[in-house]
């Protein structure tokens, strides 16, 4: 008896195929982008084909713990994506229906390992806005003068100037009134593109008259207009690559994602690129990633120069920004930041707007928020000294 059970328990792991299954559907998902239009569909039929391939195993698989837990989590995928149950599935051989225009996050390291099999794409995020504040793909975040024109991303694939200017006379705080971005030709998913966005000209196409990149129905590269001369988004499915640019006041916002595979190929002559590094210390404003918050309403020397009152105080500022973001991160004190260098309450909706892309596209929720005590930003360490000997005064007046 002990024999025919070993017997049959070879049988049932030789016919349970449940990891072909998981196996199938994580390459049928791997490349697809939450942030893209007709992720929902993707996902939904990749699941039906899981489903579907979990049914067929039913019988063999009765006894496996693991097609267990993948039926519940089936379950619970479909629930939360509102997948029907009926409708179209996708090709459980992927091979079969690769699109070479559709980046799957293996394109770029079959050409340097010769067609072997990597793990998903792991993704990047990065994003200017007001003054500019800048989040790095390493999400570092800092706030810089860099005035004139300095390139964003510049590598093999993509390249993204932006041009800064002087937001008020007697300060060193810029923003953006110019984007450049060139989606470099690729094979034969699209020729050279270029797009240009300044203050009041955000068009939906790009210099060449074009909405599209790629011959027929491919649209491989594509641009869509979510808010007339406000608001665009790019997306360059053969790259993996989503790029959002908003118009807020008189100046822009950018944010982008983007495969880390692809960001990262560039030569040595390539290294200045403010994504990948960041500002250069000389270009700095902030004390490694503290804000120069003003106390009291006060705004903090900037190099001897006399610095124009803004309209608001500490205090007003604070009750401004508050009432967009709730969350006292890195994009609420830029926010303060911003009120208390300009006056111009357009650069609380820049914040909110900039922090609404970055939970669009940032790959890792744990990582949406960034804090002052990470390092992040916040008051600066001259701004504490000064609040804390104000308390010692006040506790000193309450004994006299």
């Amino acid at each position: 008896l002990p024999s025919v059970l070993r017997v049959g328990d070879c049988q049932l792991q030789a016919h349970c195929r449940i990891q072909k299954c998981t196996t199938d559907f994580v390459s049928l998902t791997s490349h697809l982008n939450p942030a893209l239009d007709g992720f929902d569909l993707e996902f939904c039929k990749a699941l039906r084909a899981y489903s579907a391939c979990t049914y067929r195993n039913s019988k063999v698989c009765r006894g496996d713990l693991v097609y267990h837990s993948a039926v519940l989590g089936i379950s619970d995928l479909m629930g939360q994506r509102n997948c029907s149950k009926d409708g179209p599935t996708s090709s459980t051989n992927p091979e079969v229906t690769h699109d070479p225009c559709h980046y799957s996050g293996h394109a770029g390291a079959r050409d340097h390992r010769g067609g072997e099999q990597t793990s998903p794409p792991t993704y990047l995020f990065c994003g200017l806005f007001g003054d500019p504040h800048l989040r790095t793909f390493k999400d570092h975040f800092q706030t810089c003068k860099v005035e004139g024109a300095w390139p964003l991303i510049d590598n093999n694939y993509l390249s993204v100037q932006v041009t800064n200017v002087p937001v008020v006379p007697g300060s060193s705080a810029t923003a953006t009134n110019k984007i450049t971005i060139i989606f470099k030709s690729y094979q034969d998913c699209t020729d050279q593109k270029v797009y240009q966005a300044v203050t009041d000209d955000l068009p939906a196409a790009f210099v060449d008259g074009t909405t599209s990149g790629g011959d027929g129905n491919t649209k491989s590269l594509r641009i869509v207009e979510k808010v007339s001369g406000k608001y665009v988004e790019m997306h360059a499915r053969y790259i993996g690559t989503t790029v959002y640019i908003r118009q807020l006041g008189h100046y822009l916002t950018l944010a982008i994602r983007m495969p880390q595979e692809l960001a990262m190929a560039y030569e040595e002559s390539q290294d200045l690129q403010l994504c990948v590094n960041g500002c250069p210390s000389s270009e700095r404003i902030d004390d490694s990633g503290h804000l120069p918050l003003p106390v009291m309403g006060q705004l903090l020397p900037q190099s001897g120069t006399a610095h124009p009152r803004s309209v608001y105080t500490l205090e007003t500022a604070t009750t401004k920004c508050h009432e967009k973001m709730l969350v006292k991160d890195i994009y609420f004190y830029s926010c303060v930041f911003d009120l208390l260098t300009t006056g111009d309450a357009n650069f609380t909706a820049a914040a909110h707007s900039a922090l609404q892309d970055v939970e669009a596209l940032h790959p890792r929720k744990e990582r949406w928020h960034i804090f002052p005590s990470n390092g992040g930003g916040g008051v600066s360490k001259g701004s504490k000294l000064f609040v804390s000997l104000g308390l010692v005064c006040l506790i000193l007046v309450a004994f006299l």
